[in-house]
């Protein structure tokens, strides 16, 4: 993936810099966007941060509040029965930038105040394998932060055998703390039947017991975590109860 600017390092200043300043969470970092011209407050910092990309920090810059309602249709008959995995996008499946690289995987133009820009992604590695097996194995929602314009044209390109059923954006998010929160009680499944799979546990923050850690990631082409995962998620599938076939995996 386009290497991400170092956590370590102040970030230049770029063209969008009225657009968004980015919030961090604990572990990971979650852009928040001004709503109506004012900056989001952020979340608290920890030495271990690491930055979600400038990418996001363009992108996330609008947040709309979703009516009480389900977010997810009814379970479709062939899924009937599996348990729901939420998954998200950037620094979990994809790395994206505005930064122009040879070795990119898709190049999706977006548009930003009237102006296209041409977005680099980079999909992590073993992510084909990934979710392919994953759509064989569970009812698969992508669930991102990151605004639909942006989002989705990467997860057409990204999931050509739409493992997919339903996708998520910004708007679906609980706007908490300064964090976009991904409420998994109001996507309309049973909390012991769905987990969540995100780079950032500030999304995961009001249903840690029902996450699944994954690593951010950024241009590290050796990386293995999705193909290390594939056996995880496995064992879970066959389990009754995701609290309990979580907690299996953590002891001991």
């Amino acid at each position: 993936m386009v290497p991400a600017p170092s956590p370590h390092k102040p970030r230049g200043r770029s063209i969008f810099q009225n657009l968004l300043c980015c919030f961090r969470a604990q572990h990971g970092r979650r852009p928040g966007g001004p709503s109506g011209g004012s900056q989001l407050p952020a979340c608290k910092e920890e030495a271990s941060v690491i930055a979600k990309s400038d990418l996001l920090q363009c992108l996330q810059y609008q947040f709309y509040q979703v009516p009480g309602s389900n977010l997810l249709p009814e379970v479709a008959r062939q899924d009937q029965g599996r348990i729901c995995v939420v998954i998200d996008l950037d620094e979990t499946l994809v790395h994206s930038s505005f930064k122009p690289v040879n070795n990119a995987d898709f190049i999706v133009p977006v548009e930003i105040e009237g102006t296209t820009h041409q977005v680099y992604v980079l999909k992590r590695p073993y992510v084909d394998e990934f979710l392919r097996r994953m759509g064989e194995l569970f009812e698969c929602v992508l669930f991102t932060a990151s605004l639909a314009k942006y989002a989705d044209p990467v997860t057409d390109l990204l999931d050509r055998c739409g493992v997919f059923r339903s996708r998520l954006f910004r708007e679906a998010c609980v706007f908490h703390q300064g964090c976009y929160v991904k409420d998994l009680s109001r996507l309309g499944r049973d909390l012991h039947k769905t987990l969540i799979l995100d780079n950032s546990p500030a999304s995961y923050t009001f249903h840690p017991a029902n996450a699944v850690p994954v690593q951010s990631w950024f241009d590290d082409m050796s990386d293995t975590e999705l193909l290390n995962l594939i056996p995880v998620f496995e064992e879970l599938s066959a389990a009754d109860d995701v609290y309990h076939g979580l907690g299996q995996l953590r002891a001991p």
